[in-house]
């Protein structure tokens, strides 16, 4: 299923990534008025399905509710504190905290490529692995089972959130941190139509 668009706003620069905690249900009506005042706003989609008993309606929801992702402008923070909408810029201590490039740039390729995704509990622990093809290659997360399919978590430390992204079963392989955690023993795990082999033992967290 193709995701969502994602909102990206303004002229893209190599200042860092903060984070705006809004009203509930206002993250698009923010990122507008942020958009309109000059900044740069990324605010990740995602699609929902929602069902009655007579219809089927597809929304189109953030990723992280209430949060949305701002570059630069942390000069002008007045700007946004005092836009309708707005509870909160996340501090850390007495600095605006910032977001990892990196951790942009995953979610900007999750939502960009031909995945589901949908938002996940955030997770600090588990197997990492590495995605060794695709638009996603290169990148590592927690991977996970739910039902019969593999999921991929990827988090913002930053807000204590994650999302989780389809991956197919032979793109990824574990970290070379995780394949030196762990004995040399062959193991294999299963799908409906997929094989994962390796060298090392990897834990799959069912969901």
């Amino acid at each position: 299923m193709q995701v969502a668009e994602t909102i990206e706003f303004g002229i893209p620069d190599a200042s860092p990534w903060w984070a705006v905690y809004t009203r509930h249900q206002h993250e698009k009506v923010v990122a507008e008025m942020l958009t309109s005042k000059g900044f740069e706003v990324f605010l990740p989609l995602y699609e929902s399905t929602r069902r009655w008993k007579d219809r089927r309606t597809v929304l189109s929801l953030p990723l992280f509710p209430c949060y949305l992702f701002v570059r630069g402008g942390i000069d002008r923070k007045l700007q946004v504190v005092t836009t309708p909408g707005v509870h909160m810029i996340l501090y850390r201590g007495e600095q605006v905290a910032v977001i990892p490039d990196q951790e942009i740039a995953v979610i900007q390729r999750a939502v960009d490529g031909p995945y589901q995704v949908e938002p996940h509990p955030f997770l600090k622990c588990g197997t990492r692995v590495r995605v060794k093809q695709g638009a996603l290659e290169g990148v590592e997360g927690i991977l996970i089972r739910k039902k019969n399919l593999f999921r991929l978590i990827l988090s913002v430390d930053m807000l204590a959130q994650s999302v989780s992204v389809e991956v197919h079963a032979s793109d990824v392989e574990p970290c070379a941190v995780a394949r030196q955690e762990v004995e040399t023993h062959s193991i294999s795990f299963f799908t409906d139509q997929n094989r994962i082999q390796t060298g090392n033992p990897m834990r799959v967290v069912a969901s």
